[in-house]
C-alpha cells in the first residue's frame, strides 16, 4: 500500500517542499570555521531543511513571491549611478565600515577601533575557540523561527561568510556607519552582523548604500538593561536589486531600541523585524518610508512581542506608490500574560498615486494581559483633493504642492528618527527622489 501523503494535502505539500528543499542545499558547502561558528552554521543549517524553504502559498508570504531570492544565482541587476548628490551621512562624523560587492574593504573602511566599541569581523573569529559573539550568532535568530518560521534567516547564519560584531560598553557619540558599496551587476551578499550593547551602554548604527543585486543581511542585537540603540538605515538607488534583511532585537529592562529604514527604488525588498521587550520599561519603536515606482515590490513584517510589564512599543509604515508598485504591511503585536501596562501602537498607511498600485495589509493583535493600551490602524488612499485645491488656490503649483502633502504624509514615520540631523538628511534625500520622479 502506498502511504505517500497526497501531494494536495497539507502533509503532501510541506514533503514535497521538504524534498525541494534538500534538492535546492545537496551540493551547499558551508563557509571555513570551527568549534562554536561551524557547531552554530551546521545547526542553522539543519533548521531550514527541518523547515524547508518558503514558497508563495506559505502564511507569512502569500503577499510576497520568494522565487528570486531563492534562485541558486543573483538575477543580474544593472548598477544605477546617482551624480548629482553627495554620499549618504556624509556630513556626519562616523566611523566607516565599507563592504563593496558583500565583501569587506579594508582600504575603503576606518580602522575598526573606537572609545567604547569593540569591533571585529566574522570571518576573524572563525577559527577562535572563545568568543563573546558565541552566545549569541544564531541564537535570536533560532529563537526567531516560532511563532512564526524564517528560514531565509536560518539559511543566512549558515551560508553567511562575513558581518560585523561590535560590542558596546559606554556612551559612543560617533555613530558606527555600515556602507554597502556595489561595482557588479550579479553581486550576492550575505552578511550576518552582530551587536551587544552592554548596561548603560549606547550607539547610534547607520547603514545604507545599494549593496549587491541580490543581499541576505541579518543582524542580531542584544541590549542589557538601560542600553540604548538608534539604528537609521537608507536603501535606494538600484532599480532591479533584491533584497531580504532580518532584525532580531532582545531587550532587558529601561533598554531603547529606534530604527528607521527608508527605501527608495529596488525590484523587491523584505523588510523583516523580530522584537522582544523581556524587561520592565522597555521601548521599541520601530518605523519606515518606502517610495516605490514602477517594477517596485516592498514587503515590511514586524513580530513586536511584549514579555515584561510597562513595556511600550511602536509601529509606524508609510508607503508611497507610483505607477503599478506594490506595498506590503505584516506587522503583530503579541502581549504575554506577564506584561501588564503595555503600551502597544501599531500604524500602516499607504498613498496610491494611480489606480495600478496595490497596498496589502495585515496587522493583527493577540494579548494575553488585562492592563493594556494597544491599538492598529490601516489605511490606503489618494492625495487628500480637498488639501490639493487648497495648495493650488494659493499659488503653489502642482508637482510642489503634491511633494509638500507627500512629505507631510510620511512626517509621522520620519519624526521617529532619534537625530535631526539624520532626519533631516533624509528629508532631503526624499525631495531629490520626488523631484526625479514627479508625474
Amino acid at each position: 500500500m502506498n502511504t505517500a501523503a497526497a501531494p494536495n494535502t497539507r502533509a503532501g505539500r510541506l514533503a514535497a517542499r521538504l524534498a525541494a528543499t534538500e534538492t535546492r542545499l545537496s551540493g551547499l558547502v558551508l563557509p571555513d570555521s570551527a568549534g562554536w561558528l561551524a557547531r552554530a552554521r551546521a545547526a542553522a543549517l539543519g533548521r531550514v531543511k527541518a523547515m524547508g524553504l518558503p514558497g508563495k502559498r506559505d502564511e507569512y508570504w502569500r503577499f510576497t513571491d520568494p522565487a528570486d531570492l531563492l534562485t541558486p544565482e543573483a538575477k543580474p541587476a544593472e548598477v544605477f549611478q546617482i551624480t548629482d548628490e553627495p554620499e549618504m551621512f556624509m556630513g556626519i562624523d562616523r566611523l566607516k565600515i565599507v563592504f563593496v560587492d558583500g565583501v569587506f574593504s579594508p582600504d575603503d573602511s576606518d580602522p575598526l577601533d573606537g572609545e567604547g566599541l569593540e569591533i571585529t569581523r566574522l570571518s576573524d573569529v572563525a577559527a577562535t575557540d572563545i568568543h563573546w559573539a558565541q552566545d549569541l550568532y544564531g541564537t535570536l535568530e533560532a529563537e526567531g523561527q516560532a511563532p512564526v518560521q524564517r528560514p531565509m534567516a536560518a539559511l543566512n547564519t549558515a551560508r553567511a561568510t562575513d558581518g560585523i560584531l561590535i560590542r558596546v560598553t559606554a556612551a559612543v557619540t560617533r555613530p558606527v556607519s555600515l556602507v554597502y558599496q556595489r561595482r557588479g551587476d550579479c553581486a550576492d551578499l550575505i552578511l550576518h552582523h552582530l551587536i551587544r550593547v552592554e548596561g548603560g551602554a549606547q550607539m547610534t548604527l547607520l547603514e545604507n548604500g545599494p549593496g549587491a543585486a541580490r543581499a541576505s543581511i541579518v543582524t542580531e542585537v542584544e541590549l542589557a538593561d538601560d542600553a540604548q540603540l538608534h539604528h537609521v538605515r537608507a536603501m535606494g538607488r538600484d532599480h532591479q536589486r533584491r533584497a531580504h534583511t532580518h532584525m532580531f532585537a532582545r531587550l532587558g529592562a529601561r533598554a531603547q531600541f529606534k530604527s528607521f529604514t527608508l527605501t527608495m527604488n529596488g525590484a523587491l525588498v523584505r523588510n523583516e523585524s523580530m522584537v522582544w521587550l523581556n524587561g520592565e520599561n522597555g521601548v521599541a519603536h520601530l518605523a519606515g518610508a518606502a517610495l516605490g515606482d514602477g517594477m517596485f515590490h516592498h514587503d515590511d513584517t514586524v513580530f513586536v512581542t511584549h514579555a515584561a510589564p510597562g513595556c511600550e512599543s511602536r509601529q509606524v509604515f508609510k508607503k508611497v506608490l507610483h505607477h503599478g508598485a506594490v506595498g506590503v504591511f505584516q506587522g503583530k503585536i503579541l502581549v504575554k500574560q506577564p506584561a501588564q501596562l503595555t503600551d502597544g501602537y501599531q500604524l500602516s498607511q499607504s498613498l496610491l498615486m494611480d489606480d495600478a498600485c496595490q497596498f496589502l495589509a495585515k496587522p493583527e493583535l493577540e494579548i494575553y494581559a488585562d492592563d493594556v493600551k494597544c491599538s492598529h490602524g490601516s489605511t490606503s488612499g489618494e492625495i487628500d483633493t480637498d488639501q490639493l485645491f487648497y495648495l493650488r488656490a494659493r499659488g503653489v503649483p502642482e508637482d510642489e504642492a503634491k511633494q509638500l502633502l507627500i512629505l507631510a504624509f510620511l512626517a509621522e514615520a520620519l519624526d521617529e528618527i532619534e537625530r535631526q540631523d539624520l532626519a533631516e538628511d533624509m528629508r532631503l534625500r526624499l525631495k531629490r527622489w520626488l523631484n526625479r520622479h514627479a508625474d
